[in-house]
């Protein structure tokens, strides 16, 4: 007998075998119509998946109301795409397509070189394919017969896939609809009518399983929803996205450039962009020092014994440059992690349990050796800066400042106006065997996160598999105006670096015997030139002022008043704002644009009438036209707004300013 229990408490008794859509069907038929996924013991599969015979399951049913039936529908649609592009094209090799946020992908090996002018035709083959309404058959296949499928289909990749990432599994699952087969673990809906709408998006060059060394393909993007209100949405954000890319906008602001010469992935800092980061950089020690954080400074490389030691080379050497080597028994690492060097730095003097906790913080600059196919900008790239920490402590002090992190990571978000966040806890997969250290600590660390959590009043969702390989962490994902989520302050607690196995940390406790530390990682900005992007792209490249890298331009109305005007950036420049001046014999209403369209916060405009007066004009970037102030009210309203941290909601361009008649009134 097979006990199955529904979502609302209720249970379902079964004597023979059923799928999903049996049980929908003892439910009602609205439902068994509507019904497209399910999830059965927290496992998203397909209507015909088979249920076991007997013992007890969870089921929830989806229909298109529910985010997970939108995946499972997108992964048919990139079925659909596919089945479009052979029916298109001859000899297309297919390799994989997944679903991704916001849409999905399909790499496909073909000698005609698809562009967007083919995007019109494959579509209108898709909507053939949807109209024709064939169900998505699923079957399974030893493997040495579905060897024998895929080679009849002509489908290398396919086949080395089973030879290769496969080689472990006895049977291997196929989707077919109509003339087209692919191999296929699934799940997808019952049939290609629930796709309500589709949009084919962009072609970029790929390689097959992420490997440069390995054929290359090309990659279709595309997105689909269930109604067309939803795929317009979608769309519109995308334009927005694209006005926002801080790929665009640090060119177009001139913030940041990377250069072939120098390398891919590595960031070049304009002063602009400088300034941005100092002042970060500024902001986040500041409040360090406040905390009781001890500054520390470490070299950007070190012996690979050292993160053999830490654990780091085995672990990540996938991503890691290649060590240099200076003799058979000298060889030296680019730094991947800051940890292991604060790890020496607190090994390098006796310590007492008078000492801790020892709070070490750096700005590290570290090197990964991402693939060139993901590096994107400045949110993924081979050398960043982390606004790095590491909590040498207690057990009994372990609560305290773990709870002291979060706090710390929740105030820099709140400043920068990033409210809009979730924590993320990742804990170790009891499968794998990845991590190091044993069960006992992993669960005392794991419940101690939970407990501060709880503490603090955040409901953070527990991901097994997504710890460090050291220990678990708190995630801080955050939302930003478009609606994307960014991974990017965190925090992990680690028994592991500090014993024996590893380090051997140690300090001499009140009893006068040797105890082992714990050690909490943790970095609230995460990488400075991941955190910077996702900033330009939230504020469109409109920084609020305390962060503008200009904050004020002095316009002179004409040559006439550029002696007074340039004494007002003088004096604005000494009491420490950011200050220049446009001196140009342009006219006032250019002026005005080019500072409106180099997104600066104010503008001061003087002109005779001002210079009698001892006065300025304001314009504020948001509100438009503030009118005329005296000098030293004008400098002490920016200061205020600077000291307060203030961030004001404005979008960039021309939006950001409400009143442009001024323009015209010298």
């Amino acid at each position: 007998m097979l006990n199955v229990t529904l979502p609302d408490g209720s249970v379902k008794e079964f004597a023979e075998s059923v799928t999903p859509a049996d049980v929908a069907a003892t439910i009602g038929p609205r439902l068994a119509k509507a019904a497209l996924a399910a999830e059965v013991d927290g496992t998203i599969v397909g209507l015909d998946y088979p249920l076991p015979r007997s013992g007890e399951v969870a089921l929830k049913l989806f229909t298109d109301k529910n985010p997970e039936a939108l995946g499972v529908m997108r992964h048919s649609c990139a079925h659909i795409m596919a089945r479009a592009v052979m029916r298109l094209f001859e000899g297309v090799q297919l390799a994989f397509g997944p679903t991704i946020e916001g849409g999905f992908y399909y790499d496909f090996g073909l000698e005609h070189s698809l562009s967007e002018d083919d995007f019109p035709a494959i579509e209108a083959e898709m909507r053939k394919i949807i109209a024709e309404d064939e169900p998505f058959v699923r079957s399974e296949a030893e493997s040495a017969e579905a060897l024998k499928i895929c080679r009849g289909l002509d489908q290398k990749y396919k086949v080395e896939h089973i030879e290769e990432g496969l080689a472990e599994h006895d049977t291997v699952s196929f989707y077919r609809q109509g003339e087209f087969i692919d191999l296929c673990r699934g799940p997808h809906i019952p049939s290609a009518a629930a796709i309500g709408a589709f949009k084919l998006l962009s072609v970029a060059g790929a390689y097959w399983k992420g490997d440069q060394s390995r054929a290359q393909l090309q990659r279709l993007y595309a997105t689909a929803f269930f109604n067309d209100k939803d795929l317009e949405e979608h769309l519109q954000r995308i334009e927005e996205a694209k006005k926002r890319d801080h790929r665009v906008l640090g060119k177009k602001l001139d913030l940041f450039t990377i250069s072939p010469l120098v390398g891919s992935g590595l960031i070049l800092w304009q002063p602009k962009g400088a300034r941005i980061r100092s002042t970060l950089e500024t902001f986040v020690k500041d409040e360090l020092d406040r905390r009781g954080y001890e500054p520390v400074y470490t070299p950007n490389i070190g012996r690979v014994e050292l993160y053999e030691t830490s654990g780091h080379f085995p672990y990540y050497s996938d991503s890691q440059f290649t060590p240099i080597v200076m003799s058979e028994d000298e060889r030296y690492l680019l730094k991947p992690m800051n940890c292991p060097h604060h790890t020496m730095i607190y090994k390098a003097k006796p310590r007492s349990y008078r000492d801790l906790p020892l709070r070490l913080a750096e700005f590290g600059t570290v090197y990964r050796y991402e693939q060139s196919g993901e590096i994107s900008g400045m949110t993924r790239v081979r050398g960043f800066t982390q606004d790095d920490a590491h909590i040498f402590c207690t057990d009994d002090q372990v609560a305290s400042e773990f709870r002291a992190c979060l706090e710390m990571t929740q105030f820099v978000l709140d400043t920068l106006g990033l409210k809009d966040y979730r924590v993320r806890l990742g804990f170790r997969d009891p499968k794998s065997d990845k991590y190091v250290g044993n069960e006992e600590n992993w669960e005392r660390a794991q419940d101690a996160i939970v407990e501060v959590c709880r503490s603090l009043g955040i409901t953070a969702e527990a991901e097994e598999g997504e710890a460090a390989f050291y220990g678990p962490k708190a995630d801080f994902v955050v939302t930003d105006c478009l609606g994307r989520e960014w991974q990017l302050g965190t925090v992990q607690l680690d028994y592991n670096l500090p014993s024996k196995e590893r380090f051997d940390l140690e300090y001499i406790g009140a009893d006068n015997s040797r105890h082992q530390p714990v050690m909490i990682h943790r970095a609230p900005l995460g990488s400075m030139e991941r955190f910077i992007g996702v900033l330009i792209e939230h504020f469109a490249g409109a920084f609020p002022l305390w962060l503008a890298p200009e904050q004020v331009r002095v316009l002179p109305v004409s040559e006439k008043s550029s002696d007074y005007a340039l004494s007002i950036e003088r004096t604005a420049r000494a009491t420490g704002l950011r200050a220049t001046g446009d001196y140009r014999s342009e006219k006032l209403g250019a002026k005005i644009r080019d500072a409106q369209i180099d997104l600066t916060p104010y503008m001061f405009v003087v002109g005779p009438r001002d210079q009698e007066a001892g006065t300025v004009s304001v314009r504020d970037r948001i509100d438009g036209d503030l009118g005329a102030m005296s000098v030293d009210e004008a400098i002490r309203r920016l200061h205020d707004e600077v000291k307060a941290r203030t961030v004001r909601q404005s979008f960039g361009g021309d939006a950001g300013f409400g009143d442009r008649s001024a323009q015209n009134q010298y």
